[in-house]
């Protein structure tokens, strides 16, 4: 490949190796959206069981925070197939602003990243 040419996509072996690291956050990401849903299936099963002594109100903030965490896992998660969609097709990492290829680095820390650091930036 010619050194000069500006790269406009990853290669098949880097988009594997996202697909691997995507793929590893993404099973996390599920069974702690489980964790979450069993939990909540349990208060609501046994909504007479307190928790240790716990009153309602304990009970409903409990209740209030393990939603709010279900639905940023799942919002989490459906980032993550989405990146591996982008992989499939071979967009993946190409800022959706600027159309240029967004840092490894960045990719690596946020790899559902769609934007690249300048763009975010400019936001």
């Amino acid at each position: 490949m010619n050194e000069n040419l500006v790269k406009t996509r990853y290669s098949d072996e880097e988009l594997e190796e996202f697909r691997i690291l995507i793929q590893k956050k993404l099973d996390k990401a599920q069974r702690e959206l489980s964790f979450y849903l069993d939990q909540l299936s349990d208060m609501a099963d046994n909504p007479d069981a307190k928790v240790k002594g716990l009153d309602d109100g304990i009970g409903t903030a409990e209740n209030e925070r393990l939603t709010n965490m279900a639905a940023r896992q799942r919002k989490l998660i459906q980032h993550l197939e989405n990146a591996l969609i982008r992989i499939q097709n071979k967009v993946y990492g190409v800022c959706r602003v600027t159309g240029k290829l967004i840092a490894k680095e960045r990719l690596r820390a946020v790899p559902h990243a769609t934007l690249s650091i300048e763009a975010k930036q400019n936001r």
